[in-house]
């Protein structure tokens, strides 16, 4: 499964510098911060009516969306999803609420 994340992140970090042109995620990073903001949040928004909805493959479908928008978005920040599923790991086996608790205490 982390195989395609690593090739997205490969292709969102190389589309950086591509002409705007060339492909959607180019035009998108070209458009600047607001722009892919607007997208992770207009799939945040789809991905809630499609829950909403109950329909599961359609539900799938938008959040493949979602994360493939905030892909971009780490990208764009010069962030990639090994970071993402670190933090996961680093919180695997603690409650939620251990996990907030250590937050504020270190924040």
């Amino acid at each position: 499964m982390n195989d395609i994340l690593n090739q997205l992140d490969e292709v969102l970090t190389a589309r950086k510098d591509a002409a705007p042109d060339s492909s959607y995620v180019a035009g998108l990073y070209h458009k600047g911060l607001d722009a892919i903001l607007k997208k992770v949040g207009e799939e945040a928004v789809e991905t809630v009516m499609a829950a909403k909805d109950g329909d599961a493959e359609h539900l799938v479908y938008e959040v493949a969306d979602l994360w493939f928008h905030t892909m971009v978005l780490l990208a764009s920040q010069g962030l990639s999803s090994r970071q993402v599923l670190d933090e996961l790991a680093r919180r695997f086996g603690l409650s939620g609420l251990e996990e907030k608790a250590r937050r504020q205490q270190n924040g």
